[in-house]
C-alpha cells in the first residue's frame, strides 16, 4: 500500500495544510490568506502586487485624487487668521476695534514706507490681520467656500502656493497704487481663489458664469464702497489666476506628456508668478521712498 504524500501547505503559514491555491499564481494558501475574486480566488501577495502596477487616480492638477479627506489647509488657514484676530483683540482689550492699542496689528499693517525701511514681514503678515470680527467673518466665511473645493482639485502644497502666492499679489498691488494706505486681511488671497476657481471651471470644461459674476460684484463693491483695497484686491485676484493658469494649462500648452514633468512646469509656473509679484512689491518700496 502506497502512503499518501504530504498535504500541502500555506506558503505564508508553514504549520497549516491545505487544499486551496491562488487561482492566479498557483500556490497553496489557506483561507485566511485568500480573497474572493472574479475568476476562483486570489493570494494577498498577488492583491498587493496588482495595487502596486494601478496607477494612482489623479485631479487635473496632477495632485493625488481625494479619498474623502478634509481640506486640511483651509481649516488651517482659517484656524491662524481666528487665532491672530484673537490675539489683536486680546492686545487691544476690545472685540470690536482690535486695531486700536494691538502691538501685533501695528507692526504687520501693510504699509508702503514702512516695507521701504525693511520691514517685509508686512507683505504676508498682513494678510492674517482683520478691521474688526465683521472683516474677519466675510473673508473667513469666503475662504471656506471656494478655499475647499480648491484644495481637493489642486492639492495642499499647490493650494497653499496659489493662496500665499495671491496675497503677495494683493501685497504687490498696493505697494504700487495705493502706497500710502494702511492694508490688511485676506481678501487678497480670497480674490487669488476666486480666479484659481474659474481656472479650475475652464480646466474641467465647466461653465464659469457663476465664478464671474461674484467676481464681478465683488468687484464692484470694491470700487463702491470706502475703506476697500481695491488694487489689493485686484492684484490677488491676477496672481492667483495666473498661478492656476499655469498649474493647470501650461503643462498642455507645452505638451508635457508625463505627470512628473506636468509637476515641475506647475511649481515653475507658480515660482515665476511669486517672483513678479515680489519684483512689483520691490518697486512699490523703491517708488515709496523716492
Amino acid at each position: 500500500m502506497n502512503p499518501q504524500p504530504p498535504a500541502p501547505t500555506c506558503v505564508r503559514h508553514p504549520n497549516r495544510p491545505t487544499g486551496l491555491a491562488c487561482t492566479r499564481c498557483g500556490r497553496p494558501s489557506c483561507a485566511e490568506c485568500l480573497r474572493p475574486a472574479a475568476v476562483g480566488q486570489h493570494c494577498v501577495d498577488c492583491l498587493r502586487a496588482d495595487q502596486r502596477d494601478v496607477a494612482p487616480v489623479r485631479t487635473v492638477s496632477g495632485a493625488a485624487a481625494p479619498r474623502m479627506s478634509a481640506p486640511y489647509v483651509t481649516y488651517a488657514l482659517i484656524a491662524i487668521n481666528v487665532v491672530i484676530y484673537a490675539i489683536t483683540a486680546a492686545q487691544a482689550k476690545s472685540l470690536m476695534d482690535n486695531q486700536r492699542g494691538s502691538a501685533l496689528f501695528f507692526d504687520w499693517v501693510l504699509f508702503a514706507p514702512a516695507v521701504a525701511d525693511g520691514e517685509w514681514w508686512r507683505v504676508l503678515g498682513s494678510g492674517f490681520l482683520h478691521y474688526g470680527p465683521i472683516h474677519l467673518l466675510l473673508n473667513m466665511f469666503a475662504l471656506y467656500v471656494v478655499g475647499r473645493d480648491a484644495e481637493l482639485v489642486l492639492g495642499r502644497l499647490r493650494y497653499l502656493a496659489v493662496y500665499l502666492v495671491s496675497m503677495l499679489g494683493g501685497a504687490a498691488g498696493v505697494m504700487l497704487l495705493s502706497q500710502n494706505s494702511l492694508t490688511a486681511g485676506a481678501s487678497g488671497a480670497v480674490y487669488g481663489l476666486f480666479g484659481a476657481i474659474t481656472i479650475i471651471l475652464l480646466r474641467l470644461r465647466q461653465n464659469p458664469n457663476q465664478m464671474l459674476i461674484i467676481i464681478g460684484i465683488n468687484v464692484f463693491i470694491s470700487l463702491s464702497l470706502p475703506g476697500i483695497s481695491l488694487w489689493g484686491h485686484l492684484g490677488g485676484l491676477a496672481a492667483g489666476t495666473v498661478a492656476t493658469l499655469g498649474i493647470l494649462f501650461l503643462p498642455g500648452w507645452l505638451r508635457v506628456r508625463t505627470p512628473q514633468a506636468a509637476r515641475t512646469v506647475g511649481w515653475i509656473a507658480v515660482a515665476l508668478v511669486a517672483f513678479a509679484a515680489l519684483a512689483l512689491v520691490a518697486v512699490g518700496a523703491i517708488t515709496s521712498t523716492a
